[in-house]
């Protein structure tokens, strides 16, 4: 018998130096996308002095916890942090149900009157009615200072329900429905027992997209509510940052001032921290199935 050589084929040249430009790129982009989080972590650990005199870059200079004890000391914090929990759970239930409800029938070709009900779901994509008319319509429902005007205004995207439908056509085989329907399988159980388990991917990229948006929900607390116990958790942060801010330029005196500024500096990044953790803990466990349905989703409209 004779022995086989395996002859390693050798990159030519010109591709090894494509494969070093573009580990090049992709390593000063990430340390371009790092560089601003890695900096926020350093500097709300910091000394507030060192914070305010530009001399944190990469690592905490001086260690110091004192904006975090200052925004946790802070009762309206907690408050926050619960009512943004809230909006974000209830919030996104009730979303992921809406879109499914509507995304599933408009799925089915046999449904008369879906490219209509398609085309007012496309409209209200381009035309909004603005802030004001929205204004009224929540006052005249009597959803003003209420968590439902957190919830139910935008309970479902147009964009994530076109997303949810695309993956329902392309990846629901028909001859699934025709052997449940054989065996007496009427719709609804179909859409729990069947389509639901095989749309994890989906699922999970809509519930990513709504639970950011709900836990970064701003403007609508800021228009809706005026009683602060029902405040998220950002509208809470921005009002203890003014509250700081305004501290420091009311004193007169000219070190105490400086101390408050840059307290004020160290809450500031501690606050970012504390608003994005949520997410970031969230994320994770969607990711892995966040580009397989953002994908799939997307690929016919």
């Amino acid at each position: 018998m004779t022995a086989v050589h395996k002859t390693k084929v050798r990159d030519p040249l010109d591709d090894k130096i494509f494969y070093v430009a573009v580990y090049i790129i992709l390593g000063l982009l990430t340390l371009i996308t790092l560089y601003p989080l890695i900096y926020i972590v350093s500097a709300s650990f910091s000394d507030p002095y060192a914070v305010l005199a530009g001399r944190v870059f990469l690592t905490p200079v001086g260690f110091s916890l004192e904006g975090y004890k200052r925004i946790f000391a802070n009762d309206r914090v907690l408050t926050g942090f619960a009512n943004s929990i809230f909006y974000t759970v209830i919030g996104t239930v009730i979303n992921i149900v809406m879109t499914v409800l509507a995304a599933y029938p408009l799925s089915r070709k046999e449904l008369k009157g879906g490219n209509l009900v398609m085309m007012l779901f496309s409209f209200t994509m381009i035309f909004n009615a603005g802030m004001i008319p929205n204004y009224i319509l929540m006052r005249d429902l009597n959803l003003l200072n209420t968590r439902l005007v957190m919830l139910l205004p935008g309970a479902i995207s147009a964009y994530n329900m076109i997303i949810a439908r695309t993956f329902f056509q392309t990846n629901i085989p028909r001859e699934l429905l025709e052997a449940a329907q054989m065996d007496g399988c009427s719709d609804a159980r179909f859409l729990i027992s069947v389509v639901l388990p095989l749309s994890k991917a989906i699922l999970a990229v809509l519930m990513m997209f709504y639970c950011t948006v709900h836990w970064n929900s701003y403007f609508n607390a800021f228009l809706y509510l005026s009683n602060d116990q029902l405040y998220p958790l950002q509208i809470v942060l921005r009002d203890i940052l003014i509250q700081a801010q305004t501290a420091a330029s009311d004193v007169s005196d000219a070190e105490n001032a400086l101390e408050i500024q840059g307290l004020a500096e160290s809450m500031k990044y501690s606050l970012m921290i504390v608003s994005t953790i949520p997410m970031m803990i969230i994320y994770p466990f969607a990711q892995k199935y966040f580009t397989q349905g953002v994908m799939i989703g997307s690929i016919k409209g």
